[in-house]
C-alpha cells in the first residue's frame, strides 16, 4: 500500500505544479492508474471488496442458520443452541459438507448482528442535563419527595 506522503506529493505535483498524469508516474516510480487513484482519493482508501466473499459450502445453509438463532431467540438462555449443535444438526439433517469452523464463524458474525448495543449516558461533574422549565423548587420538592415516598 501506498503511504500518505506519496499521495500527498503525487497530488501537489499533478494539481498544483501542473505535471502531467504520465509523468508523476514516471518520476514518482508508479503505475499511470495508481495516480489516478491517487487523484480521485485525498488518503489512501484502504481495501475495500468488489464483492461479497463466496462460501461455497456454506451459503445453501445460511436461511437454516438463521432461521435456527431466530428461533433461539424465543427459548430459554440454557435451551439454545451452540454452534457445535448447530453443525450436527446441518451436518445430520441437511448434509452440510464443510466442516465445523465455516459454521461457528458465520454463527459468531450473526450474532454479533443480532445484539443490541446501548451507549452509556453518563455526564461529567457540573454538565448534566435539566429541564430548565421546571422551577427550583419544584425540583427540590420532588427530589425529597422521592425520597419519603410523599
Amino acid at each position: 500500500m501506498k503511504r500518505v506522503e506519496l499521495y500527498g506529493r503525487v497530488r501537489h505535483a499533478v494539481l498544483i505544479d501542473r505535471m502531467s498524469r504520465r509523468e508523476a508516474a514516471r518520476i514518482f516510480g508508479i503505475d499511470r492508474r495508481t495516480v489516478d487513484k491517487m487523484l480521485v482519493f485525498s488518503v489512501p482508501p484502504g481495501y475495500r471488496r468488489k464483492r461479497r466473499p463466496v462460501r461455497p459450502k456454506l451459503d445453501g445453509f445460511t436461511g437454516i442458520i438463521d432461521r435456527i438463532l431466530e428461533a433461539d431467540k424465543l427459548v430459554h438462555k440454557k435451551q439454545r443452541h451452540t454452534s457445535k449443535r448447530i453443525f450436527e444438526r446441518l451436518r445430520d439433517e441437511h448434509g452440510i459438507a464443510g466442516g465445523i469452523t465455516i459454521v461457528k464463524d458465520y454463527i459468531f458474525a450473526a450474532r454479533r448482528r443480532q445484539r443490541e448495543m446501548f451507549v452509556p449516558l453518563s455526564h461529567s461533574p457540573g454538565h448534566a442535563q435539566a429541564d430548565p422549565r421546571i422551577k427550583s423548587e419544584d425540583k427540590l420538592w420532588r427530589s425529597s419527595c422521592h425520597h419519603r415516598r410523599c
